[in-house]
């Protein structure tokens, strides 16, 4: 068989899929530029992450994202600390509105989030003690922990985490299937409110708290 004839075998693209594929990679391109370019300035208020799936990360609504920080903000104080455990959406409205006497620090698997700076906290669930700069033992008014998987193992590990890092409050926003082992875990119940994300989700989503909220 010829050169010729071995690239005649080799499949080919219809013309309006390459384009697609053209326009996915510019775009692509062009957010990584977007980025680079308000880390450059230090501007990230601008950066806009978009979801990496295989992560298991999943965004919440803009309504979503607005009641889970007025709510924080209201348990926390104006002078108070919340530490959020896989949850970089509701991180990114809290570092919009809250004062700046407020403390709060993402927990995030994604290195992505590290434009936070002194912010972002390397987390792995699977470490739930081990943390790349240092955390002191029950110095957070509240922590909110969104685990990135419906596993026991996942939301037992995180749950650890939790406990070291709380004064006392505790929300956990996970789906509702997890019920019993949250309540076993952290003594969270599920409130009214019922967290939404930009994209519909198969599993059944709920808010838990271990305190007293008008959340709804």
């Amino acid at each position: 068989m010829s050169e010729c004839d071995s690239d005649d075998d080799v499949p080919q693209l219809p013309a309006d899929t390459l384009a697609v594929l053209q326009q996915f990679y510019t775009e692509q391109a062009d957010r990584e530029r977007q980025l680079q370019e308000a880390i450059r300035q230090q501007d990230v208020g601008k950066v806009e992450l978009e979801e990496d799936w295989n992560l298991s990360q999943f965004w919440y609504s803009d309504d979503t994202a607005d009641a889970l920080t007025r709510e924080v903000l209201d348990v926390a104080g104006p002078g108070g600390s919340v530490a959020c455990l896989s949850c970089p959406t509701l991180y990114k409205r809290l570092r919009e509105v809250k004062p700046d006497t407020c403390r709060a620090v993402l927990l995030e698997y994604d290195q992505r989030f590290n434009i936070y700076g002194g912010d972002f906290v390397f987390y792995d669930f699977n470490s739930p003690l081990k943390f790349s700069q240092p955390l002191e033992e029950k110095s957070f008014d509240i922590v909110v922990a969104d685990p990135p998987y419906l596993s026991d193992d996942c939301l037992t590990k995180t749950a650890i985490t939790v406990k070291f890092l709380t004064k006392g409050k505790i929300m956990l926003c996970t789906g509702e299937k997890m019920k019993d082992l949250a309540s076993r875990l952290l003594g969270v119940q599920p409130c009214t409110f019922r967290p939404q994300h930009t994209r519909n989700l198969c599993n059944e989503f709920r808010c838990y708290v271990n305190y007293q909220t008008g959340l709804s």
